[in-house]
C-alpha cells in the first residue's frame, strides 16, 4: 500500500457480470493487488483463502492492462483452472499486483453462487 504523494498510481475499473451493478473506477497504487483494492472500496469479491493463492474464489477477468501485472505463476494457473467459467484472460485477484502506473479494467464474475466471503 502506498502512503506517499509520489507513489505510482493507476486506475482500475471494476465491471460486473451482474447487469444491475454499475461499473466502479477507483485508484490503485503500485504494489497493491486487485483483491486489496476491491476490499478497500467495499466491492464484493469472494476470497475464501484470505488472498494467499489457495483457492479460486477471487477469480476475475482482466479485460485491459494485463501487461501491468506480473506473469501468472504455475500455482495461480492451477487454481484458475478450477475457477467457475475460466477464460483466456482469467486471473486470481489476490495475485494481480500493479507493477507500474497504468489503467486496468476487470470483470468480476457473478458472486451469488459462490459460498464464502
Amino acid at each position: 500500500m502506498c502512503y506517499f504523494r509520489d507513489c505510482n498510481m493507476g486506475t482500475i475499473t471494476f465491471d460486473f457480470e451482474e447487469k444491475d451493478k454499475p461499473s466502479i473506477t477507483v485508484s490503485i497504487a503500485e504494489g497493491e493487488s486487485i483483491l486489496e483494492v476491491a476490499l478497500d472500496n467495499d466491492i464484493h469479491l469472494n476470497h475464501n483463502c484470505g488472498g494467499v493463492c489457495g483457492c479460486s474464489t477471487c477469480h476475475v477477468y482482466v479485460e485491459d492492462g494485463e501487461d501491468l501485472l506480473p506473469e501468472m505463476s504455475d500455482r495461480e494457473e492451477e487454481y484458475v483452472d478450477r475457477a467457475r467459467n475460466p477464460k483466456y484472460n482469467s486471473r486470481l485477484a489476490c495475485q494481480c499486483t500493479l507493477g507500474e502506473e497504468g489503467t486496468l479494467r476487470v470483470v468480476i464474475p457473478d458472486q451469488s453462487g459462490i459460498i464464502g466471503h
